[in-house]
């Protein structure tokens, strides 16, 4: 046992601090409120206390820190999208991600392995293409590659998949990554904590206050608040809060389910990604497999999962490696993606004055938490879009300016 560990279980001399600070009651106003304590609410709050001098911040949980869809994703980083906005504003988050550790004093566990996006026909291969020459045209290491490419990468891989879809090529991207999804929303948490942020979990919003086109207060099931700021960062409940402000939004909400092996040695290093399988997979640091797949078809406001899923999934992961057949699955998940038209997300500034919405993130939040907390920050804090989220406005939908990203997007990770 670490001597760390038993000296906290054993010794009243050496107590180990609480990671965040528990807090009774709610304070009569705040400048602002942020609902939902996952990656994405807890980023911005930490992000406005750090570098916007913003401080009397509460963060509002009906659940508890990070039980949401942040610890309920497969954990992969990338910037290897389609559309001039999307591949700047991920390319931001990436360059985050890199200290955030050093940020933090917190071990993330981020691990740059390369992303294979593997490709099964002639047409999948020019959209490789596509997507290398726009990453490159931003300074993005990606590149398309062939069969060959890919089979000296990972020779364990069956290349014809068991005669169903041949691999023809890739898009490698190299910056691509993996980090400890809990760790992450812990270290945001602790930071803003910190700094005087006060995080309360088990604190259910139950309406939001308006006047004159404008926000004035929440209304939570510990009591009111006064505040003229409100952040909206719930992910799969969106729709309902945005019912309370009457606001909507082309927001549809899908089940995404994810499992995971039991730990192996290790032996795959990249991220493998396939569209035409619907699969993706990583090996974590303690030798588990973490696989996803596409969405759920049906709109759903459920985490439940379904043995369906899990033997579609496997069936495709023995596909690509007919080795794990006797492998054991450990646990299986669902979150609760919220998807756009336009495989984007909707970030800013909203028609109710003082309202901002992170929101529409479907299976791609993870990876932009960093991103989404400091555009988010400067954007609550000025009442002004940051330039990296214009193209993910909210007003895209009524003026039919969409920013397309199902090409990079439409596999759940």
């Amino acid at each position: 046992m670490p001597h760390r560990l038993l000296r906290f279980g054993l010794s009243r001399k050496h107590p180990e601090p609480r990671m965040f600070t528990r807090h009774e009651n709610l304070k009569p106003a705040y400048d602002v409120v942020i609902i939902g304590a996952g990656g994405h609410g807890l980023a911005c709050a930490y992000y406005l206390a750090r570098d916007h001098g913003i401080r009397n911040v509460a963060v509002l949980e009906r659940g508890y820190l990070g039980g949401g869809n942040t610890g309920r994703n497969t954990t992969i980083i990338r910037s290897n999208y389609l559309t001039p906005e999307g591949v700047k504003f991920y390319d931001e988050s990436v360059r985050l991600w890199q200290d955030l550790a050093v940020d933090f004093d917190l071990n993330l566990f981020y691990s740059t392995r390369g992303h294979f996006t593997l490709a099964h026909t002639d047409s999948a291969m020019r959209t490789m293409r596509w997507r290398a020459e726009v990453n490159k045209h931003f300074g993005v290491r990606s590149e398309a590659v062939d069969a060959a490419f890919v089979k000296r990468a990972i020779p364990m891989m069956d290349m014809q998949c068991a005669g169903h879809a041949p691999i023809v090529g890739a898009l490698f991207h190299e910056p691509g990554a993996i980090a400890r999804h809990d760790a992450v929303a812990w270290g945001y948490g602790r930071g803003a904590d910190r700094r005087g942020v006060e995080i309360h979990q088990q604190c259910e919003v139950t309406g939001i206050r308006t006047r004159g086109g404008r926000v004035e207060g929440v209304d939570t099931t510990r009591g009111p608040i006064a505040t003229q700021r409100v952040l909206c960062a719930v992910a799969g409940f969106t729709p309902r809060l945005l019912d309370m402000v009457g606001l909507h939004t082309p927001i549809s909400i899908h089940p995404l389910q994810a499992m995971v092996s039991e730990p192996l040695k290790p032996w795959l290093d990249p991220i493998i990604v396939s569209g035409s399988l619907h699969v993706y997979v990583s090996q974590t640091a303690r030798g588990e497999l973490v696989m996803g797949a596409s969405l759920d078809p049906y709109e759903l406001h459920s985490t439940r999962s379904t043995l369906e899923f899990a033997e579609g999934l496997a069936s495709h992961m023995i596909d690509l490696f007919p080795f794990l057949g006797e492998v054991k699955v450990n646990r299986q998940w669902a979150g609760l993606a919220d998807m756009t038209p336009d495989f984007a997300p909707i970030m800013g500034t909203t028609p109710l004055e003082g309202f901002f919405l992170d929101a529409g993130w479907g299976t791609w939040g993870f990876k932009a938490m960093p991103v989404c907390g400091k555009t988010m920050s400067h954007t609550v804090a000025t009442g002004r879009n940051h330039a990296l989220i214009e193209g993910f406005a909210i007003d895209r939908f009524e003026h039919y300016r969409l920013t397309g990203e199902k090409g990079a997007a439409s596999v759940g990770h």
